[in-house]
């Protein structure tokens, strides 16, 4: 038998484990699933059909950054989360109190249904993209909801994951608040007509993998968009990047371009592509245009709190 195919064995197994401890009210499954104490529940459309979940969901697990983001703008501090990767901290931008003695319940990757159970959560948020392989496992833990996928669509899924919180209300406000975040940014650019006029881009240094120029169907794509800057005509276009070799990093040139680095900046070729006659040649490294990022916000913080806050970075270097 494969460790994965035993890990998953074992995950199964403790599910069953605490069906079995459940009181005679019924079983762990059923528990997970009964109305929370302030009142009945509701139906979501879901990327897996309709889910009943709780109307004030109050033991949460979220998957995924977005999940995370959303829960914690609308004021929620889940009892579980994923980690990004080993060893790395489950969010690096949003506020460490939000997030003080939230359980690891593995990676997005590998999510631990075990320490899942063991929560006893009402509600699990996150998405098909991600995790439809767990859903029968995860639903039997507790109402399972799931969106298609992150990136382009947070909107779109921070809608879903407040109707599935209970906080609606909460949820367009925040939308609101960003829409009016958006347009004082593009005031501080110089209006709509200017902001157009200037072309952005984004490069994604990668360990491992090719350099990246994010597309419109991304987390940041669409922030740009939001915006109305103008984009280099290779990546203002649907799909999620163009991946370049360095000897092709002028395929990068852009009016101002913001950029961050995936891992070890040697090994991801940041330091040898910032240093290359090409990279030197693009029109914002020569106008002084060129503004390094976090990784971790800018790719990560899928939801409102995270987009503020690039918001706020785009507004004080380009203001």
């Amino acid at each position: 038998m494969s460790a994965s195919v035993s890990r998953r064995a074992a995950a199964v197994a403790a599910v069953a484990a605490l069906a079995i401890t459940a009181t005679a009210c019924g079983s762990a499954e059923e528990d997970a699933k009964k109305p929370s104490a302030d009142g009945g529940e509701h139906a979501v459309k879901t990327a897996m059909g309709k889910v009943e979940v709780n109307d004030k969901p109050k033991r949460v697990v979220v998957l995924d950054t977005d999940a995370l983001d959303s829960v914690v703008t609308l004021g929620i501090k889940p009892v579980g989360a994923v980690l990004p990767e080993p060893g790395a901290p489950m969010s690096s931008y949003l506020p460490k109190d939000k997030l003080d003695g939230v359980k690891n319940v593995g990676l997005i990757a590998e999510p631990n249904l075990e320490a899942i159970a063991g929560l006893k959560p009402d509600l699990i948020l996150s998405s098909k993209e991600r995790d439809e392989k767990n859903y029968k496992e995860l639903s039997k833990i507790a109402p399972t909801v799931f969106t298609e996928t992150t990136g382009p669509t947070w909107r779109k899924n921070f809608e879903l994951h407040a109707d599935a919180l209970g906080k609606k209300d909460e949820g367009e406000k925040a939308a609101a608040d960003y829409d009016k975040h958006v347009e004082k940014v593009t005031e501080t650019l110089g209006g709509p007509e200017k902001a157009g006029k200037t072309e952005v881009g984004f490069v994604r240094f990668v360990e491992g993998a090719e350099t990246r120029l994010y597309k419109n169907d991304t987390f940041v794509g669409s922030i740009l968009k939001d915006l109305k800057v103008g984009r280099p005509a290779n990546v203002d276009n649907t799909g999620f990047s163009l991946d370049i070799s360095p000897e092709k990093i002028d395929e990068a040139d852009a009016d101002v371009i913001f950029h961050s680095t995936y891992g070890d900046p040697k090994k991801a070729k940041e330091t040898t592509i910032t240093k290359s006659g090409l990279w030197k040649k693009l029109d914002a490294v020569k106008n002084k245009k060129v503004y390094g990022v976090d990784d971790d916000l800018w790719m990560l913080g899928i939801g409102y709190t995270g987009a503020d806050m690039v918001l706020d970075e785009m507004e004080k270097k380009l203001g």
